[in-house]
Formats: structure tokens, C-alpha cells, sequence
């Protein structure tokens, strides 16, 4: 068989060709193609996803045609306090584990803390849009407005989070001293 390709043209040819026609096939089913990225599939419960954390800023006008947030979301974050929240797929164990390490806020003074099921993320548009949050869980901490000069921002961070990790992230909203940029 070996010899057969070495030695015949009409062969190598037959064979380059069903190579181009497989690497056709494969890039117009796949992203290439334009159709739809296949959904991420989820971690399993005992993995953490390490990202870093993606920052915004919620404007006075986010996402203008979205109502805004539910009224109790709205006077946490007017009276200055750090606002979490978790957006959450109901069922799903990963995300029962962040709600008990989110449930361990409870005992922080000016922490505000909101579990919100992923079926009722429209009432929340606001800020979620403002974040482009895009997956559950979803742990998404406002920092207070009178750390910002009046200016709401907030973190969302994705996956499974221990208690650690969300105390961390409420310490880390909190925090007045100096930042230093990172510069790989």
C-alpha cells in the first residue's frame, strides 16, 4: 500500500483530495461554518473554576430597556451595603454548594445577600446585562456606591465557589487601600 502511494500520482492525488474534502466537512460543521458553538458543559461538582473574576461598572441607565432590579436590590445597594448575588439553575448540586457558602454571609454586618434562581433572571436584566453574565452559578458582589464616589461597580465570578472564595470576594468589594496593575 505504502509503495502504491509513493509510486502512484492518481493515488497521492485520490488521497489529498479526501483529506481537503474531510477538512471542509469538519470546518463547516464545526464554528467555522457559522453555525451555533456547542453549549459548555458543566464542571462537576467538586471542580472549582479558577477565572478571574470579570469587573464592571453599572451605569445609572444599565441596560435602559430592562426594568429595573426588585426594590429590595435597589435600597441594599442606596444604603451603601455590599450587595451578592447568585444566580443559580435550581437542582443542580454545584450550585447548591455555592448557596450554603453564600448562606455563611449571613453573620457580616452591610452584606446584603440575594439567591436568585436562573428562571427569574429577567426581574434582574439590569445587572446582569450590565455584566454579561452568561452562565450559572453566577456569583455577581456589588461593591457599596460610597467606595466608588457614587459609582455602583461590581465582580461576577463563575462556577463553584467555596466559602473561602465568596467571604473573599465580599472582603475584596470592601477594600479602600491602594491597587497595583499587573503586567504580565
Amino acid at each position: 500500500m505504502r509503495d502504491q502511494l509513493n509510486n502512484n500520482p492518481v493515488a497521492q492525488a485520490v488521497v489529498v483530495a479526501v483529506l481537503l474534502l474531510g477538512a471542509v466537512f469538519f470546518l463547516i460543521s464545526s464554528k467555522g461554518g457559522g453555525g451555533e458553538a456547542a453549549p459548555e458543559e458543566s464542571a462537576g461538582p467538586t471542580a472549582a473554576i479558577e477565572e478571574a473574576p470579570a469587573t464592571g461598572v453599572l451605569p445609572a441607565e444599565a441596560a435602559a430597556s430592562a426594568p429595573p432590579p426588585p426594590q429590595a436590590v435597589v435600597d441594599a445597594v442606596e444604603a451603601n451595603q455590599t450587595v451578592v448575588m447568585l444566580f443559580v439553575r435550581e437542582g443542580a448540586i454545584d450550585d447548591e454548594l455555592v448557596v450554603d457558602s453564600v448562606g455563611r454571609l449571613g453573620g457580616l454586618p452591610g452584606v446584603a445577600t440575594f439567591i436568585v434562581p436562573a428562571g427569574e433572571i429577567a426581574r434582574y436584566a439590569a445587572i446582569a446585562q450590565s455584566l454579561a453574565v452568561d452562565r450559572v452559578p453566577a456569583l455577581v458582589v456589588i461593591q457599596p456606591k460610597r467606595l466608588n464616589g457614587g459609582t455602583s461597580t461590581a465582580t461576577v465570578q463563575y462556577g463553584f465557589q467555596s466559602p473561602q472564595s465568596v467571604v473573599q470576594a465580599v472582603v475584596d468589594a470592601g477594600y479602600r487601600g491602594p491597587t497595583l496593575e499587573y503586567h504580565p
